[in-house]
């Protein structure tokens, strides 16, 4: 094993070391998880990281059911959502519906077995159960005898994230570890690394992340205060009308918004035209690749609470007012952040208006909230990551 450095993964060991990164994009971010920890294992020679993405190595029904059908379920049906998530996180590994379940699993993901074994690596981490699970099956059976590690990205602990047999589990919070270790996971293999981010989020104290630089490179005014509008959603309407009515509590000389549709070309459109009914106060954003620009900018971040969303923000010390969050995974994020002070919870359309209002005249309450923020951050938690699995595989 090489030196440990204190802000760093260890200095490269005497042989190559091959890192296999498997994600599932079922939802944005065990991908993006996945890329910060590509990221970090490139950014560490002579060490490689092949990133695969399961989903792109599965039976194409398998596949329609695992992303499309989790996707429609959370948007159309969170009740049943609800219900499910509750009823898997009692159902014991050993049970005859789980066994059933990852019987399915197996007859669907021969080829991404195959691609896992020809990629020949010397470590795993996994930031989906998914992947992990087909490898333990791997690993009992003896054909493979590398180390698999297990990255949880949530902020709590659901029943499916126990797979046995791990090398290591890697937990985001001290909280998270202590319920792995209350459900038979081993002490000595529970790490609180927190939850990678990209290497753009690690430094939040970098010139290039001022927030002064940020909002004035959006066209934005500075000295007035700016959100950072992500997502719409369940409760609170579309984004651009949320824009619109956030634009409207301030006046004229009000609040300033960085709205972000991503790849969603109409609601891009019609934030454009907002942008240009309030010159100087939107900065309407498609598909970008500079969140964290964007979030450096801001005064308040106004978000679905998603593991990685939630991630980047503690990394830069944002404040957040969390909307239409997940049953389950992501009530269970938004509960993590209001414990700690770090964020609000707006339930509806009136609690967004309200909730946006008084945080903004309130600039003590939003400095308090941006403390906790970067108190509870972990931008290098790749590099923890790092730490732990290339000891194990050096």
């Amino acid at each position: 094993m090489g030196i440990m450095r204190a802000n760093g993964p260890p200095t490269a060991p005497t042989r190559m070391t091959k890192i296999l990164i498997l994600s599932v994009s079922a939802g944005n971010g065990h991908v993006r998880a996945a890329q910060a920890l590509e990221a970090a294992v490139q950014s560490t020679p002579p060490h490689t990281a092949v990133h695969i993405d399961a989903m792109a190595h599965v039976a194409g029904g398998f596949r329609k059911v695992y992303t499309d059908w989790y996707i429609q379920l959370v948007n159309r049906a969170p009740e049943l959502w609800s219900y499910l998530h509750q009823r898997t996180d009692a159902t014991p590994h050993h049970s005859t519906s789980q066994r059933l379940r990852r019987g399915i699993e197996r007859l669907s993901t021969g080829a991404l077995v195959r691609e896992i074994r020809r990629e020949k690596p010397d470590a795993v981490i996994c930031t989906h159960f998914l992947p992990a699970e087909l490898l333990m099956r791997e690993r009992n059976r003896g054909r493979i005898d590398y180390p698999v590690w297990l990255q949880i990205t949530d902020y709590d602990l659901h029943n499916m994230w126990l797979v046995p047999g791990m090398a290591g589990y890697l937990a985001a919070t001290e909280e998270v570890a202590f319920r792995l270790q209350a459900r038979g996971i081993p002490a000595e293999r529970i790490h609180v690394t927190g939850i990678p981010v990209m290497p753009a989020f690690s430094e939040p104290d970098a010139p290039a992340l001022a927030r002064n630089a940020c909002a004035t490179a959006l066209g934005l005014d500075p000295a007035r205060p700016v959100l950072l509008m992500a997502s719409g959603g369940a409760g609170v309407g579309d984004l651009a009308s949320m824009v619109e009515r956030v634009l409207s509590l301030g006046g004229d000389s009000g609040l300033q918004v960085i709205a972000v549709a991503g790849r969603n070309a109409e609601a891009h459109g019609r934030l454009q035209a907002l942008a240009t009914r309030h010159p100087g106060r939107v900065a309407a954003i498609g598909f970008t690749n500079e969140m964290h620009k964007l979030m450096a900018a801001a005064d308040l971040v106004v978000t679905k609470p998603g593991g990685l969303t939630v991630s980047e923000c503690l990394a830069l010390g944002k404040p957040m007012l969390l909307i239409s969050p997940i049953p389950g995974q992501e009530e269970h994020n938004a509960g993590f952040l209001m414990e700690e002070g770090a964020g609000w919870l707006a339930y509806d359309t009136i609690g967004l208006d309200y909730k946006v209002a008084r945080l903004m005249a309130d600039p003590a309450k939003l400095a308090a909230m941006a403390e906790r923020s970067r108190a509870l951050g972990k931008p290098r938690a790749a590099a923890a990551v790092l730490r732990h699995v290339l000891g194990e595989a050096a």
